[in-house]
């Protein structure tokens, strides 16, 4: 399993990178699966989206909204992609966000294709890029806060 850790800052994103890596041993005559999950480690209550491509098109899909220490399956079965892009907000504000834009909207929402959010009537939002590797079985994205002193 994969565990991928961040934290945030009020007013600016402060990358922490925990990468753990561990073998897992399939069960004889189960088949192997690979789920993405994020489970929120912060103080607050986060909302999450997802972008990923299906190996035809970009797919955004949102929103997740977790407890202060809530996990949730975000995708479930094989992983189709090497990368996959994570946005999150917090009720306070904080927000886990990067360079890679894709198209989001205030509700629920799954949409596909990422170019001319806005001409489209969607919002456009920087997602932070996670790699899995070629040969991720599972992985965790833990969302968590900083400290006060970094604050």
């Amino acid at each position: 399993m994969s565990i991928f850790s961040l934290k945030y800052g009020r007013s600016r994103l402060t990358w922490s990178l925990a990468i753990t890596a561990a073998a897992l041993i399939p069960s004889f005559g189960t088949p192997a699966y690979a789920d993405f999950r994020l489970c929120n480690n912060s103080s607050a209550r986060v909302s999450v989206a997802i972008a990923y491509n299906d190996g035809q098109n970009w797919v955004t899909e949102g929103w997740w909204n977790l407890k202060p220490t809530a996990c949730e399956n975000l995708l479930r079965g094989s992983l189709a992609a090497q990368y996959y892009y994570i946005y999150g907000i917090d009720e306070r504000g904080g927000e886990w966000k990067g360079k890679t834009y894709m198209c989001t909207r205030d509700r629920e929402f799954r949409i596909e294709g990422r170019d001319n959010c806005l001409v489209r009537g969607f919002d456009r939002t920087g997602f932070f890029e996670v790699d899995t590797g070629r040969d991720a079985r599972n992985w965790t994205v833990q969302l968590t806060d900083t400290s006060q002193s970094e604050r």
